[in-house]
């Protein structure tokens, strides 16, 4: 396994983090705790979860994966092992079920980290981030951003942050980030925290894949200049960028519960993922392990978030560290990008 540090602190992680959020719904307590034992066993110790996982959110699961983690702490006393996200959820109509006032007021958050806390069974998070932007913003599949003149969002970027500091003080957060966010609300807040002397945020959780490379157009600058870390999650998009819905997706895949990241199954995106296909088989490399270890290596990235279903899969995703593409395929990777950029942001 290869380590870093978190940006602007001492924390060491390695730099692939496991990935929990099928837990509780894809996947049993039994078998979480079973990826993480191998994580650990392979030199993992970075975890990310959220309070709305297990995925899809759902009031029946919501907190689950939390609880699943919590539990394995409790058994195996390891908590000093890892080191731990998670994440509050942002405003929306699917998340009601998570509590009355979404968002992130004083009160939202203290309601979400004291509950995460209690079913992690733990006294501290070590990097706490903003699942997603309050305000009406280009993520989710949105490429471009459209303005709301409706939009009824304030800007709050100073109160956010005055809130999770107070949490830094009393030690139940160690570190702070972002997810889902744009070069916008990244700047406006590295902005606050610097002219009020507020807790920095360290790290951003953004898509980034061979389909998704859309950070590199705006937010890259910010992250090196910063800085700041990106932590990419679906590097996989999905399972799209293993093969395996090339000739169709499987109703048990990823892709075939959960409708809403269809983006990843269209026509220009199956297109690159067939032409990224050929570079692996051209070159004798696992396909799923080329795309980990394109974004494993690119210079912004801090720690690639890495989950699967089974043991097997997790195992190879995982080895994906191991693996050193040439700069012929890196080239060969940046033309079909050229020809296909950013099919499913």
């Amino acid at each position: 396994m290869k380590y870093t540090k978190l940006p602007n602190t001492d924390i060491k992680v390695s730099k692939i983090c496991l990935g929990t959020m099928t837990w509780g719904e894809q996947n049993t307590e039994a078998e979480g705790h079973e990826q993480i034992e191998l994580a650990l066993d392979k030199g993992i110790n970075f975890m990310d979860t959220a309070e709305m996982y297990s995925i899809p959110g759902k009031p029946e699961t919501q907190g689950s994966t939390e609880k699943i983690i919590g539990s394995w702490f409790k058994k195996s006393g390891k908590r000093e092992d890892v080191v731990l996200t998670s994440k509050v959820v942002g405003p929306g109509n699917s998340m009601e079920h998570v509590r009355d006032n979404l968002g992130f007021s004083k009160g939202a958050i203290t309601d979400a980290l004291h509950k995460s806390l209690k079913r992690l069974q733990t006294d501290y998070i070590d990097l706490y981030q903003l699942h997603w932007p309050e305000r009406n913003t280009n993520f989710f599949g949105k490429l471009g951003y459209e303005h709301d003149k409706e939009e009824k969002w304030e800007d709050n970027f100073k109160e956010v942050l005055e809130t999770l500091d107070g949490f830094v003080k009393e030690g139940k957060i160690r570190q702070v980030g972002l997810s889902n966010e744009t070069p916008y609300g990244a700047m406006r807040f590295l902005e606050e925290s610097r002219k009020h002397n507020l807790p920095k945020m360290i790290t951003v959780q953004n898509p980034y894949n061979l389909l998704n490379r859309k950070d590199e157009i705006g937010l890259t600058e910010i992250l090196h200049r910063e800085n700041v870390g990106l932590f990419p999650y679906s590097p996989l998009g999905m399972g799209t960028l293993s093969g395996k819905h090339l000739d169709g997706i499987e109703p048990n895949s990823r892709l075939g519960l959960f409708p809403q990241y269809k983006r990843y199954s269209g026509e220009k995106a199956i297109k690159a993922t067939r032409a990224y296909s050929e570079i692996a088989k051209k070159h004798n490399l696992n396909f799923a392990q080329m795309s980990l270890a394109f974004v494993n290596t690119r210079p912004f990235v801090t720690s690639n978030i890495i989950g699967a279903t089974s043991i097997k899969q997790l195992e190879e995703n995982i080895g994906s560290i191991d693996l050193e593409l040439s700069k012929e395929v890196i080239e060969e990777i940046n033309k079909v990008h050229e020809t296909y950029p950013n099919p499913a942001p």
